[in-house]
């Protein structure tokens, strides 16, 4: 009896803990939507641009289009920090496009590559969509 209220008692805290975990990822999450930053809709048109830019093949778009969202993904995640913790933002945002670019290295040839590069726009521009990536 014993044995089994333990197990009841670790199960139960358990689940509360991953709960909680959810709620916070659910709420960054939302705060990303709802400051206009939506992973799908995102992915949708960067490799809009990306697509005939690189000239991707085939066999090279999904690759890229999975790089691309699970980047935007954990974008999503930290997103919160570019308006509390500017310099933790940076630094995470840095790092993230450096995994970016390291899956892109894997798929794209060099060309590509250096053509990906020279798409970084100026300034980070909200109505570009490829802002984005870059910022």
């Amino acid at each position: 009896m014993k044995k089994a209220l333990l197990a009841f008692a670790i199960l139960f805290l358990a689940k509360a803990s991953f709960a909680q975990t959810d709620d916070i990822l659910n709420k960054a999450t939302s705060a990303a939507s709802a400051a206009g930053f939506n992973v799908g809709s995102l992915t949708s048109g960067i490799m809009g641009k990306l697509g005939s830019a690189l000239t991707l093949t085939k066999a090279q778009s999904p690759k890229v289009t999975s790089a691309v969202s699970t980047y935007l993904t954990a974008k999503s995640k930290i997103l919160p920090l570019a308006s509390t913790a500017k310099d933790q933002y940076t630094q995470k945002q840095s790092g993230l496009f450096n995994t970016l670019k390291t899956k892109l290295a894997g798929v794209l040839v060099k060309d590509q590559m250096n053509k990906f590069l020279g798409l970084k726009p100026a300034t980070n521009t909200p109505t570009n969509v490829l802002s984005q990536l870059f910022f």
